[in-house]
């Protein structure tokens, strides 16, 4: 089977890969479609990130879906031919962490396609890939690329969950990738009276009004946009803020009532924060790292219709074209989100 390896920066390889064997509990999946994360771009542009940096070639991958196409001894709750969703987190289940429930923070964690531990943790960027029974959600009625959405759309889920009550707030999103354009839809359904999203990039804000964004300010063109919401100590009841970038928590700060709720989503390494401010205003500061059970919940919205992430899909390559699509999809000029096809079975159930 193939599978798309990273070595280094710059450096994605198609290489032949064994099929791996299926135990008791496990299921074989045929991929069909994978989403390029920000992660897997950084591994390709950088070699890693921060402090985290390749030490042996790795599969890429962590947002994909595929087929059933064997099941190990003991396994029903899926059949052969079924479309799944294939959650990358694998929390052991026997840490102190797992048994207060919080598994996004488990000491044992295994998540597809990082090399934050070593060896690294391969991804799911294969052609044929072994997971456990318990990682499958099954995803009949929506497409493989719909499917492929849920890990990301996750992302945001967890986070609205830890903001606290949305309904009738109002949302303030800086920095519109991805997870800043699902952050709009999270936000949307969570009931916010009022969204209003900034980026540096016209592209990222036109996706964000295909998401159900009120507003959207282009910073890069008008640095004092913002300043209209500073009066009487800010406007906004909650900022998802997504970039990553100082410079976008530093001038949101000051559109943020006091009492309001800071949800850290970025990640582009440590940086300076004005705590005085969030002292003064009383605001609270939240973290914010994957998921887990807000997957089954994003596979069950997109299935009862209940959001449509379609529209964020902006590119579809297939695995013989990778290296275009990760230059694709690092260009936030043209691309929002883009998907690699590894079987020609990943339209069903559109």
């Amino acid at each position: 089977m193939r599978a798309l390896v990273i070595h280094g920066a710059k450096d994605l390889r198609i290489e032949e890969r064994d099929e791996p064997a299926v135990k008791a509990g496990q299921v074989k999946i045929r991929l069909a479609t994978g989403g390029i994360c920000g992660s897997d771009l950084h591994y390709y542009n950088h070699g890693g990130f921060g402090t985290i940096r390749l030490k042996e070639p790795m599969v890429l991958g962590h947002e994909f879906s595929g087929f059933v196409s064997e099941l190990g001894e003991g396994v029903k709750q899926i059949a052969i031919g079924d479309l799944v969703a294939v959650s990358p987190s694998r929390p052991c289940y026997k840490c102190c962490y797992c048994n207060e429930g919080l598994h996004n923070q488990c000491l044992n964690m295994r998540f597809y396609g990082s090399a934050m531990p070593f060896p690294h943790i391969q991804g799911g960027f294969q052609e044929e890939l072994v997971v456990q029974a318990e990682q499958c959600v099954n995803a009949s009625g929506i497409s493989s690329a719909e499917a492929a959405m849920a890990e990301p759309f996750a992302v945001v889920l967890h986070a609205a969950r830890r903001a606290g009550e949305i309904l009738g707030k109002r949302v303030l999103i800086t920095g519109c990738g991805p997870i800043g354009a699902l952050a709009v839809v999270a936000a949307r359904r969570a009931g916010a009276a009022e969204i209003v999203v900034t980026d540096i990039t016209s592209n990222a804000l036109e996706y964000a009004e295909l998401a159900g964004a009120d507003r959207t300010i282009n910073t890069g063109q008008n640095k004092q946009a913002l300043e209209a919401y500073y009066d009487n100590k800010g406007h906004f009841d909650v900022l998802f803020e997504c970039s990553g970038s100082p410079q976008a928590l530093a001038g949101a700060i000051p559109a943020i009532r006091p009492r309001g709720v800071i949800m850290q989503l970025g990640l582009s390494g440590d940086m300076p924060v004005p705590m005085m401010q969030i002292t003064a205003k009383e605001l609270d500061l939240r973290g914010s790292f994957r998921f887990h059970e807000e997957f089954g919940l994003a596979v069950k919205l997109m299935q009862k219709k209940l959001v449509d992430l379609k529209p964020l899909i902006s590119h579809t390559f297939p695995i013989e074209q990778a290296v275009e699509a990760f230059e694709v999809a690092a260009n936030r000029e043209t691309a929002m989100k883009a998907h690699i096809v590894f079987s020609n079975q990943h339209q069903t159930n559109c």
